[in-house]
């Protein structure tokens, strides 16, 4: 079971790394397409990894004489087109944003996730406890000190970034009401395809790529696309099966951490001391809504996974 928990632990750590330099592959592609070109690219990348895994766990699938494949397919579609919209927005938001702010300060802002989750599902009767209320003081301190300027402003980017974090959490909430009442692989692969289709409609609507730009910005679409949205999501899904709730939610939570040292080792990026103490703060907060329940109460209501 140690191995299992320890194998589990790495999956984590590698996805959280990898969804972590994502903010700078994201920010490196933009140098050379549009924000909505570079998102529908890698969307539609992401969703071409999942095929071999949806493939390798096919079952029967022919139609049932009473019409239920045909039922749960229709449902399927409208779950991963309902899905699929909502990640349109946050990534478009999240994409947009990283145009007017910084990788790591993006990647901490968007971490934010994981205190509203908990507090949005106040809003569906789930319960909450002291450490969501704590942790989500800290993140809120922590995002004033990184984002709020001297006169009390805030940042188109960073503005986007945390609109774009709701976004996220909505979506957590949706999934983890999708997920149960159809296959997650064909959801995720469908909800992909959708944000890709929507990303690239709106491209060709208010961007100009051409194919010139889209092969110098190659690189960063393949990491953004094939790597944090194709495998990053399959090695989660792997490593829920036997993962320790609190380690999965520390290790995930580093991904804020990461792109904070990507932005800094590859783009150059330096945070202001005030910047820095706020991102300690908003990673504490993370910390803290995630892990009360577990470690406290040894409840798992308070967690993402």
């Amino acid at each position: 079971m140690q191995t299992r928990h320890l194998k589990s632990d790495l999956l984590f750590l590698l996805s959280a790394i990898i969804w972590g330099f994502a903010f700078v592959a994201q920010r490196m592609g933009m140098d050379h397409v549009g924000p909505f070109a570079f998102n529908g690219i890698r969307f539609l990348l992401g969703a071409m990894v999942l095929v071999p895994f949806i493939y390798r766990n096919r079952k029967d699938r022919h139609p049932n004489p009473d019409g239920s494949y045909l039922i749960h397919s229709k449902k399927l579609v409208v779950y991963g087109g309902l899905a699929g919209l909502v990640i349109f927005a946050g990534a478009s938001l999240q994409q947009v944003g990283l145009v007017h702010t910084t990788a790591g300060k993006a990647g901490f802002i968007t971490g934010l996730y994981v205190v509203i989750v908990p507090i949005m599902g106040l809003l569906w009767g789930q319960h909450t406890n002291a450490g969501t209320w704590s942790g989500a003081s800290m993140a809120a301190a922590g995002m004033y000190l990184l984002s709020i300027n001297e006169d009390f402003s805030i940042s188109f980017g960073d503005l986007l970034e945390l609109i774009g974090a709701v976004l996220w959490a909505g979506h957590i909430h949706l999934i983890g009401w999708l997920a149960p009442k159809t296959n997650s692989l064909r959801l995720a692969f469908i909800q992909f395809l959708v944000c890709a289709a929507a990303s690239l409609l709106t491209a060709a609507a208010v961007e100009t790529t051409t194919l010139a730009s889209i092969i110098s910005a190659g690189l960063p679409i393949i990491y953004g696309g094939a790597l944090s949205v194709g495998v990053a999501y399959t090695l989660q899904v792997v490593a829920q099966r036997h993962a320790h709730p609190a380690h999965a939610a520390i290790l995930l939570c580093l991904e804020s951490v990461f792109a904070a040292v990507g932005g800094w080792f590859i783009l150059g990026e330096v945070m202001s001391g005030r910047g820095v103490v706020g991102c300690i703060l908003m990673f504490a907060g993370m910390l803290t809504s995630q892990l009360y329940g577990l470690l406290v109460t040894g409840s798992q209501e308070s967690g993402i996974i």
